[in-house]
């Protein structure tokens, strides 16, 4: 079992722990008749290659040496597998190709893809790829993890355009407003018990009031990065499977695409049933979370001098899930110390998040426990209603989730639910 899936599904006790994502392709069958190649020519170039943008942080595919057509693509993998190359040695342009493919049916232009450009030179992908992942499910009712990802992508754009600085400040006065809110709070407890708070509540108190439109930016583009290399990970394995179904999967995992948690996900959606369906999200879930990103968060949470901390517990604490059933994180999990202070025993019981979002354990232990359970029960308990939700389009669904609007009313509610017991003798 690979080192990045941490904990059981509550409901899939019997399959271990979850996490991963999925593969493609049905050789021969996908390709169609094999065009007029000359096969000694037309895809030597496109062997052996260690894509140079695989984290998805630049503009392009994954890497400048691969078209981004479909069609050039699939000519120069027909040609591979009609002169019976390895695999191993085309495991790039197959990738390549399966992701020029959902580009293309999601109306993406891979070629022109930046998100170091910012979000509005990037909105209508950051819509096309979560519209891309609700098509997924419900064209395949099994592809439980594409259908979590396209509704909670609900929040996580309407994060996005929360902190939009392209047509207003409003994304920094409202972090200013949450650490304002915080410090105010912070300010008003007894002085020896300050020394109890967290260092993310301390920072965002101290960072967050300061915080500028150009650290905000850089935020944003950290996500759209994150958003793109997730896409660059999932969409080839789920086209492919659309396109090929096992054989396109096999494929994917003859190449090296796919690890052990992956193949075991995928081995569940072929079993055609609700428990390998339902193990298929958790795993897929933790390679998304524990695998493709994990390293990204890291970097983001760490950078700019406690700015990269003080914005990531700042949407940590602002977030609602847009799954339902889910809850905000500081409901699942609130903050609570216990510490002495001066030989005195403390208790401080406060509203906020007791974890940061950006930190890997405590982030898969909520989407465990929370969202993918609830989308679990969702999809195999009210399919309808599931279908309906992903029926909205999707703007119409991101503008229900926008955090701004609840910025006072979390402002305020951090004001309120402090407790502190007086010291113990």
């Amino acid at each position: 079992m690979p080192g990045a899936v941490h904990c059981q599904s509550p409901r899939v006790r019997n399959t271990t722990i979850r996490g991963v994502l999925v593969a493609l392709l049905g050789a021969l069958a996908l390709a169609g008749p094999a065009p007029n190649v000359a096969h000694a020519t037309g895809y030597e170039g496109l062997l052996d290659i260690t894509p140079a943008n695989a984290a998805a942080e630049s503009i392009g595919g994954l890497d400048p040496r691969l078209p981004t057509d479909s069609t050039a693509l699939g000519a120069a993998l027909a040609a591979a597998r009609s002169d019976g190359v390895a695999p191993t040695r085309y495991s790039a342009l197959l990738q390549q190709y399966w992701l020029a493919r959902g580009s293309e049916a999601s109306g993406i232009d891979l070629a022109g893809w930046d998100p170091n450009a910012g979000l509005i030179a990037n909105a209508a992908v950051v819509d096309r790829v979560y519209e891309n992942y609700g098509r997924y499910q419900l064209q395949r009712a099994e592809l439980y993890w594409s259908g979590m990802a396209g509704l909670a992508g609900g929040s996580f754009a309407a994060g996005f355009w929360d902190l939009d600085l392209g047509r207003t400040v409003l994304g920094v006065d409202a972090v200013h407003a949450l650490g304002n809110a915080v410090a105010s709070t912070v300010r008003g407890l007894p002085g020896e018990a300050t020394t109890l708070l967290p260092p993310d509540l301390r920072n965002l108190a101290t960072v967050g009031p300061a915080m500028t439109a150009g650290d905000v930016d850089w935020y944003q583009k950290r996500l759209l990065m994150m958003q793109k290399h997730i896409y660059f990970d999932m969409v080839p394995m789920h086209e492919a499977y659309l396109n090929g179904g096992r054989g396109g999967v096999e494929e994917m995992a003859a190449a090296g695409l796919l690890d052990e948690n992956a193949e075991i996900a995928w081995n569940g959606i072929f079993s055609g049933t609700p428990a390998g369906y339902a193990d298929a999200l958790f795993r897929m879930a933790s390679r998304e979370q524990n695998q493709i990103i994990a390293d990204q968060w890291d970097v983001t949470a760490a950078a700019r001098d406690g700015v990269g901390r003080a914005l990531t517990y700042a949407t940590t604490l602002a977030a609602q899930p847009s799954v339902p059933g889910s809850r905000a994180p500081g409901q699942v999990s609130p903050m609570a110390v216990d510490g002495d202070v001066n030989g005195s025993a403390y208790r401080l019981r406060t509203p906020l998040p007791g974890f940061n979002w950006a930190d890997r354990e405590p982030r898969w232990q909520y989407i465990v426990s929370d969202i993918a359970s609830s989308y679990q029960r969702l999809a195999e308990g009210r399919p309808g209603e599931l279908r309906a939700l992903l029926a909205i389009p999707f703007r119409d669904f991101v503008e229900g989730q926008r955090v701004l609007r609840r910025v006072p009313d979390l402002a305020r509610d951090m004001s309120t639910g402090w407790e502190l017991s007086p010291p113990q003798p």
